[in-house]
C-alpha cells in the first residue's frame, strides 16, 4: 500500500453509493470536497450512468450542494461521443437513448439515423419495444455494437433498478451478440480519454468509488490510484475475499482528508 495520496492532482469520484445515495448526500461529503478543492486538486464527477446529459447531472449536483465551477462532469456517454467521433467519424449511428440524450448526441455532432452503420446502446430509461426491435435488427445484420457501460443494476434506495448491463443480456438473448466495445468503467477506454483530457500523469489521478468490479477495476486498468469506500455496494467481508484490491479502502470519502 502507498503511504498517502499526496501526488494526486485529480480525484475521479463515482456518484451514487460514493458521494450520495439517491438524493441523500452522505455526512461530511461537502466539507471533504471543499477541503480537496482548497488543496488545488481537481474534482471530476465520473459516472457510468448514461441516462442523463452533462446539464442534467450538473443540475442535480448543484441541487445537492456538491458542484463548484472548477469541477468537471464526465460520463460514459461523453466518452462514447469521443470514441464515435474518433473511430466512427461520418458513420450513421442508431442510438437507444432518451430524447434528451439523443439531442445531446446530435449537438455533439453524432449523425443519428435509423439506417445506421453502428448501434449505440445507452441506459435508456424511456426504452420501448420499438427501440429494442430496431436495435436488435441492426445488431443481427452486422452493425457495430457499442454499449456505454456494463453495470447490471443502478443504485437507489430500496431495490436497485435494472441498468444497461441487463439490457446487454437481453440483446445477447435475442441477437446472440455481445457489444463490440463497452466504453465505460471498468474498461480503460474512458480512462484513456480522461487521461488525455486532464493532461496529467496517470499516477497523479485517483479513482474513488464503491464498486470493485467497475470503479476499482477501472482505476487499475487505467493505471490510476484507487480508493474503495464502503458507503455503497461493496461490504468489508466481500472485499476481504475479492481478488480486486484498491490502494486504499476507507469507510467513507471523508477519510481522504487524512491522505492528502
Amino acid at each position: 500500500m502507498k503511504n498517502d495520496l499526496k501526488q494526486t492532482k485529480a480525484f475521479l469520484f463515482d456518484l451514487d453509493g460514493t458521494l450520495y445515495l439517491g438524493n441523500n448526500v452522505f455526512d461530511g461529503v461537502k466539507e471533504t470536497l471543499d477541503y480537496i478543492r482548497d488543496k488545488g486538486i481537481k474534482i471530476v464527477y465520473l459516472t457510468n450512468n448514461s441516462s442523463k446529459t452533462e446539464k442534467e447531472y450538473k443540475a442535480k449536483l448543484i441541487r445537492l450542494g456538491l458542484f463548484d465551477k472548477r469541477d468537471i462532469i464526465y460520463s460514459s456517454l461523453d466518452a462514447s461521443i469521443e470514441y464515435i467521433t474518433e473511430m466512427l467519424s461520418g458513420k450513421k449511428i442508431y442510438a437507444v437513448a432518451t430524447k434528451k440524450v439523443a439531442k445531446y448526441l446530435k449537438k455533439a455532432g453524432i449523425n443519428l439515423s435509423g439506417k445506421a452503420d453502428a448501434v449505440l446502446v445507452t441506459f435508456d430509461t424511456e426504452l420501448n419495444y420499438k427501440k429494442i426491435e430496431k436495435a436488435n435488427d441492426l445488431i443481427v445484420k452486422g452493425a457495430t455494437y457499442i454499449a456505454t457501460h456494463p453495470d447490471k443494476t443502478c443504485p437507489k434506495e430500496g431495490v436497485y433498478s435494472p441498468d444497461l448491463g441487463s439490457f446487454i443480456e437481453m440483446f445477447k438473448a435475442s441477437s446472440n451478440k455481445y457489444p463490440d466495445i463497452i466504453i465505460g468503467k471498468p474498461n480503460a477506454v474512458m480512462g484513456d480519454y480522461l487521461y488525455k483530457k486532464l493532461n496529467l500523469r496517470r499516477e497523479e489521478i485517483t479513482m474513488v468509488g464503491d464498486r470493485l468490479s467497475t470503479d476499482i477495476a477501472f482505476g487499475i486498468n487505467s493505471g490510476f490510484n484507487t480508493v474503495l469506500v464502503f458507503s455503497g455496494e461493496t461490504e468489508k467481508d466481500a472485499y476481504a475475499k475479492s481478488d480486486i484490491k484498491a490502494d486504499f479502502a476507507l469507510d467513507t470519502v471523508n477519510g481522504i482528508k487524512e491522505l492528502i
